[in-house]
């Protein structure tokens, strides 16, 4: 028999909260434009990201999850900017109506669910964007908080990591039991 989690009450919640509350039309406009603006931050620091973006500048990605929208176009200088309502070159539509399963397939190492659909070379090079590019999370806090303080932040930050991905590969209790040898 299977025990639920004493935790699942909150789970499911915050599932109904997300999945079914749909917040002002200003509050998801800042968030995309805010998305952009960190994205872009990224990608900044990342010469060949650039390059490869430059290659496939006006055309449009759609990016989706559920009944969210966003359109981006790469720009001439190798950056993304925001477009509304243009025919997409590329849709990736995100699978999993959880985001709790989303968060906890990124917590495995593990992608989300996409459905790709349109150019397969424009596909190829948002692909090798996201296996390849990396927010360098110590680089920008050492700005604010300097060196030491910033490796000690993201050191903590990385132990916590870890010990969700470890909490989230856990099997269920009464699930997935082997028998223990002698």
């Amino acid at each position: 028999m299977a025990t639920q989690s004493p935790f699942s009450f909150v789970g499911e919640a915050l599932e109904q909260f997300v999945t079914h509350t749909q917040p002002p039309a200003w509050v998801m406009d800042e968030t995309f434009n805010r998305l952009v603006l960190f994205l872009n931050h990224v990608i900044c620091r990342e010469p060949e990201a650039q390059s490869r973006l430059k290659r496939q500048k006006g055309r449009c990605i759609q990016l989706q999850w559920q009944d969210k929208v966003i359109q981006l176009s790469p720009t001439p200088a190798g950056l993304l900017e925001r477009v509304k309502e243009q025919k997409f070159d590329l849709k990736l539509s995100l699978t999993d109506a959880s985001p709790l399963a989303m968060a906890s397939a990124v917590l495995k190492g593990e992608k989300p669910g996409v459905h790709i659909e349109g150019d397969v070379q424009l596909a190829a090079e948002v692909n090798w964007l996201i296996d390849h590019v990396r927010w360098d999370i110590e680089e920008d806090l050492s700005q604010w908080l300097g060196d030491a303080a910033a490796n000690t932040l993201v050191s903590m930050g990385r132990q916590v990591f870890v010990a969700m991905r470890q909490f989230a590969r856990k099997p269920a209790p009464g699930g997935d039991l082997q028998k223990a040898t002698p």
